[in-house]
């Protein structure tokens, strides 16, 4: 094909190097270096000086990029910006492959410890009262341990029309564990499911109720029973 030939294509299909065209629909190629977690290493660090840490620890000042990077790999080893947004940055020269490794397992453990703390409890309009004991008595387990409790109410079919005594049901459910947890926020509807979270109580606040129960009398007594007291 000449370059007059391929001048007079149309201009959607010069764009391509694939012979396909690159109309309305197609998306523009964007270089990206990769999502929040990509950290740079070796040529793809882009500042020309970098304070650079040894494999060991040891600080081994502000160096040239290039001249850092040549030190790395004449160990075997990466250069790795380690805190970007400092001027310099700081670099440290390690294993890039368990580097990564290490932070992929720290990061799964935080997921999982962050998750583990949390503890759902499903709750239905057409409860009985059994069924609602026992949910009831999880949960004040769950929060004695100091995990926070999360309340999920589901409406199925019908029931939506009647979601007062869905928010009714996840009141009284959040005021019979007051003596354990207190309400984040009042519940919310989310689509078919009315969620709340409640959080165990401090240690001092449990205290604090303790001597509150302890400060009031079990019963009040008139002059004549306690004539009959002495």
């Amino acid at each position: 094909m000449t370059n007059a030939q391929f001048n007079n294509r149309p201009a959607e299909w010069r764009g391509g190097f694939n012979g396909k065209p690159q109309g309305k629909g197609s998306k523009p190629y964007v270089r990206r270096d990769g999502g929040k977690n990509f950290v740079r290493k070796n040529d793809r660090i882009r500042a020309t000086e970098v304070r650079v840490i040894d494999y060991n620890g040891e600080q081994l000042g502000v160096m040239q990029t290039s001249s850092a990077v040549a030190l790395a790999k004449s160990k075997g080893l990466d250069l790795v910006e380690i805190s970007p947004n400092t001027q310099p940055p700081v670099c440290k020269i390690l294993d890039f492959g368990k580097y990564k490794y290490d932070e992929g397992k720290k990061n799964k453990q935080s997921t999982k410890t962050q998750s583990s703390k949390i503890k759902e409890v499903k709750l239905r309009v057409a409860i009985d009262q059994n069924d609602y004991d026992t949910k009831m008595r999880h949960s004040m387990e769950f929060l004695e341990k100091g995990f926070k409790l999360k309340i999920s109410l589901m409406f199925r079919g019908r029931e939506l029309a009647h979601s007062e005594l869905g928010f009714d049901l996840v009141k009284r459910f959040a005021n019979d564990l007051c003596e354990h947890g207190v309400l984040d926020v009042e519940p919310k509807l989310f689509g078919k499911i009315i969620s709340a979270t409640i959080s165990p109580l401090s240690a001092q606040k449990k205290l604090a109720q303790v001597h509150k129960k302890v400060a009031q009398p079990t019963k009040i007594l008139d002059a004549s029973e306690l004539l009959k007291l002495q």
